[in-house]
């Protein structure tokens, strides 16, 4: 059974010292036994990044749209995992106000991460917290998943180009209910189509480039993304080629 202790110490063999910006994908199983289970798990992440700035995706994509248009940041749970669940009610935890795209967040600026993403009427606006990972230079830790597709922070940077056919055209009438119980109307455009099934393919480019490794934490294995490398790499790539991620150009690509 893994100790906090070790999982802390894990993160520092990855090269970690606690002050940075992360943000974790994760599947709780593949971590293994750990004391405290998942509790164990997060105490272990928030002593460690204490001077750092911790953060969840809490996403709710699959639960509101416009037959269900209202989000309660405190009540709405998130969609993507169990551990970001978990985390988004821990004590000191912030979560976004998005209605489909909120993260979560604690430790160093947290407020000032999460602010103001239900200002933007697209998930991953460059002003958002999304956005806000490129700026800080932030690492993207996938832990325990096979692959890097499940990446919104790529549907960010299709956005920042923007990709055409991204978003759709209109956007939903939805309805954020804040901590303090204000309700907020929150336009908001979905993203379109399964371009995220298409991430992985930029591995090697990542690779390559020094903006990926991999590490271990407990059982996972964990590939470790640099948010601004890898944002310059799919910029250009995309610049290039907008429709690359799109599966009418990956399958005719292939029928080459």
């Amino acid at each position: 059974m893994h100790t906090v202790s070790d999982l802390k110490k894990d993160l520092a063999a990855m090269g970690f010292k606690g002050t940075e910006t992360v943000i974790i994908h994760s599947s709780l199983k593949s971590i293994g036994e750990v004391e405290g289970r998942a509790d164990g798990i997060l105490q272990a992440l928030e002593e460690f990044f204490a001077e750092g700035l911790l953060v969840f995706p809490s996403m709710s994509y699959s639960l509101v749209n416009d037959k269900q248009p209202v989000f309660s940041v405190r009540d709405t749970p998130c969609c993507v995992s169990m551990l970001p669940e978990i985390f988004r009610k821990r004590p000191g935890v912030i979560r976004s106000l998005h209605p489909t795209h909120a993260v979560a967040a604690i430790g160093k600026e947290a407020a000032e991460f999460v602010a103001g993403h239900e200002k933007f009427d697209s998930p991953a606006h460059p002003d958002s917290p999304w956005g806000k990972l490129y700026k800080r230079n932030a690492k993207i830790l996938f832990v325990g998943t096979p692959t890097i597709h499940s990446n919104t922070f790529l549907h960010g940077v299709e956005e920042w180009l923007p990709v055409p056919g991204m978003l759709t055209e209109e956007p939903q009438q939805l309805v954020v209910y804040d901590y303090n119980g204000r309700r907020i109307e929150v336009p908001s455009r979905r993203h379109v189509g399964s371009h995220s099934k298409w991430y992985d393919l930029c591995r090697p480019l990542f690779f390559e480039a020094g903006a990926l490794a991999e590490g271990k934490f407990g059982d996972a294995h964990v590939f470790i993304l640099d948010a601004r490398q890898a944002g310059d790499i799919v910029y250009e790539l995309l610049k290039k080629e907008p429709l690359f991620f799109t599966d009418e150009y990956q399958e005719a690509k292939q029928q080459k």
